[in-house]
This record gives structure tokens, sequence and C-alpha cells, in this order.
């Protein structure tokens, strides 16, 4: 059965027309809708102690696997964006001489002991492997 009705919304009057699926006993009758019992009151919450807010762990550099010899090898797979050192150059342990992108990140390689640079295994452009050989260092 088609209804033909008004609508008002934001005081703009609509004529609808409308399909009723299922007609109860009463054809055309609304549903009876029971109100909602009114809400009881809110019970007042315990006080909750502060919560202890730790301060952030200290950034550390990224890390190049330290295996107890001179070698600097890189933490990731990337590409060499910039070497600091030449052989023959001495470093010491914390120097920043390389930098690797990933991702559109760089990430900065350390030496992880002083002394003086042996080789350098990449140039800038190269593409590394995680844990590949970067710079040996004696």
């Amino acid at each position: 059965m088609i209804k033909r009705l008004k609508v008002t919304v934001d005081g703009k009057v609509y004529e609808v027309s409308v399909e009723v699926l299922d007609e109860g006993p009463e054809a055309g009758a609304l549903p009876v809708v029971a109100p909602h019992p009114p809400a009881a009151a809110p019970l007042a919450a315990a006080p909750v102690p502060a919560a202890r807010i730790e301060p952030p762990a200290p950034v550390q550099r990224a890390a190049t696997p330290a295996t107890g010899s001179g070698d600097i090898r890189s933490p990731l797979a990337g590409k060499v964006v910039a070497i600091g050192v030449k052989p023959g150059d001495p470093v010491t342990e914390g120097q920043q001489v390389m930098t690797l992108e990933a991702m559109k990140m760089n990430t900065y390689i350390y030496a992880t002991k002083a002394g003086h640079v042996v080789s350098v295994l990449a140039q800038p452009g190269d593409a590394v492997e995680e844990g590949a050989t970067l710079i040996t260092v004696a």
C-alpha cells in the first residue's frame, strides 16, 4: 500500500510517497513505544590516584652491530648517502662515519671503536644489505 505524507524538515514542507510493507492489525497506526525509564543518577567515582609518568628513555643512536673487531656494519638495508672518512683517517669511538638512507629517512653510522680507517668498502649511491661491512677500523 502506498501512502502520501507531508513531512516538514527545518521549516520546509515536503510531500513524499511511502510504501507500507507490513500492516499490522491496525493498518496505518503507528506503533506505541514505551518511554524510557529515567536514567539513574551516576554514582560518584572513587578518586583515582594520579598515574606516575616516567620520563622517556634516552634516544640512542642507530647502533652498528658490535663484532669485537674494527668492522663497522650496516644496521639496515639502504643506500649509502655520504661517507665522512677515507682510508688512513683517525676515528674516535662514536664518531659519525657514514650516512645511509632507507625509506626516505637518514640513518647515521658511528665508529664502534677508536683507531684508523683501514678500508671503506662502500661508495655513495651503493645499495647495502643489513649486516654488510661498510668500513674497517684498526
